[in-house]
């Protein structure tokens, strides 16, 4: 399991999330290319290591445990999932 970035971010990518994670988990960063290329920030689920900092700081709460992802932002646990493949 790991944490999902959902449709909240859509628009916004404030990155506070990419800035805390410990692991580097969070991308595109600000300084990589895709940045300007994609309308959400994305978790990678076999480097998040579940701490939750990312969740904390997350100014428009986007951001869930896969387990408590609500019903209506489902699928961006494999749209997450999707980027990284």
């Amino acid at each position: 399991m790991a944490y999902v970035i959902t449709e909240p971010c859509k628009g916004v990518k404030s990155a506070e999330c990419v800035n805390v994670c410990p692991v580097d988990a969070i991308h595109p960063r600000p300084d990589e290319p895709d940045f300007e290329n994609v309308d959400m920030l994305y978790i990678n689920p076999d480097e998040c290591i579940e701490c939750g900092a990312c969740a904390s700081v997350c100014p428009v709460n986007a951001i869930f445990h896969e387990a408590d992802v609500p019903e209506e932002y489902q699928q961006y646990i494999e749209i997450n999932a999707s980027y990284f493949q």
